[in-house]
């Protein structure tokens, strides 16, 4: 399985995903100000894998800095946090990460204790994501009949990840157990995440992958057998409406009109149930040459308008179920704290 992520001790080892599928390009550094801008570029990506970079970023920030006093090495992690935090403000795991070494720590806390304290905990969350994962694959593998034809959009393999996958994994799991899988992935445009990434991935996997153009898929749902379609999620609100990589929602009501069932699959670090519907969701907007330009090849006139959002929202009424490490859920959803959560179906 690729390793997208690896924490060596006093620095951070990554696949630096702008580069694939040409070149697998790992980068390493002790700097959090770098992980930040890998983040931010798109280097490190996926909503599970940059909560935990984020988290191995807080480690490297307390580590590389020289203040001793207990009080201002604090106030210095809460920068270092915020930095961290707003590089994708529509994933939620960053967020929920961060929050999580912050409040292990207080500004009592003695300076190499908060070292230790933090690196134990986000290497704790990256395991974590990692048997969530698994597990996410295992519930949702029975959903997959044997002979599926499938779509999914984006990425959401290993690359994207402490472990096997979200969607990704739902699909490698359900071809372990010998199902005979075909996987039409998306290309995902402005980024191509689909087609550079998870073909990449499915492909090294052995599973049969067919990229198509985003705007391709309503069609193939009218022309051949879709058993269904799986994406990730970057944010799920309490009432089930989601967040994911632009041309999702598009791909939910095609998949309504067409009867095929939508599934999307995350882990519950991804569920926000601060926020009661999709219409709180953030919503990234990036930068317009990511539509305009190619690899340096301009594809638009010069000073044309550009409407760049990273993100869409599906509502809940378009999902037919979400696979979380937990079990499976259907509507109605109601995602409120962990402990209050009721309706889960186990596989």
């Amino acid at each position: 399985m690729t390793k997208s992520i690896e924490w060596l001790g006093d620095r951070l080892r990554f696949i630096d995903q702008s580069m694939l599928p040409l070149e697998e390009r790992h980068s390493e550094t002790d700097d959090y100000n770098v992980v930040a801008v890998a983040i931010r570029s798109l280097k490190i990506r996926g909503a599970p894998l940059i909560g935990i970079a984020a988290a191995y970023g807080l480690a490297l920030a307390a580590a590389g800095h020289a203040e001793s006093d207990p009080r201002k090495f604090h106030a210095f992690l809460l920068r270092a946090a915020g930095l961290l935090g707003s590089t994708r403000p529509t994933a939620v795991n960053i967020t929920w990460a961060l929050q999580r070494l912050l409040g292990l720590v207080s500004p009592d806390t003695p300076v190499e204790g908060a070292r230790s304290i933090l690196a134990a905990a986000a290497i704790a969350i990256h395991r974590e994501d990692g048997e969530m994962c698994r597990r996410i694959g295992e519930h949702g593998a029975g959903l997959v009949e044997n002979n599926s034809q499938i779509i999914t959009h984006c990425n959401t393999g290993a690359l994207a990840t402490g472990g096997e996958g979200t969607a990704l994994s739902v699909i490698t799991t359900a071809h372990r157990m010998g199902k005979s899988i075909r996987v039409f992935a998306d290309e995902t445009r402005p980024l191509f995440q689909g087609s550079r990434l998870t073909a990449w991935e499915l492909m090294k996997a052995g599973i049969e992958v067919t990229v198509i153009t985003d705007s391709t898929a309503a069609a193939l749902m009218k022309k051949e057998h879709i058993n269904c379609v799986i994406t990730g999620a970057d944010r799920i609100a309490s009432n089930g409406d989601t967040a994911n990589k632009i041309g999702t929602y598009a791909l939910a009501v095609a998949a309504r009109y067409h009867d095929i069932p939508f599934y999307v699959a995350a882990p519950t670090s991804t569920i926000d149930s601060s926020l009661s519907s999709g219409k709180e969701i953030p919503i990234e907007e990036r930068d317009p040459e990511e539509v305009t330009d190619i690899h340096g090849y301009r594809t638009a006139p010069p000073g044309a308008r550009v409407y760049a959002p990273a993100f869409d929202v599906t509502p809940a009424q378009l999902i037919t179920a979400i696979i979380t490490e937990e079990g499976i859920y259907r509507a109605p959803y109601a995602f409120t704290k962990k402990r209050e959560r009721e309706g889960v179906e186990q596989r």
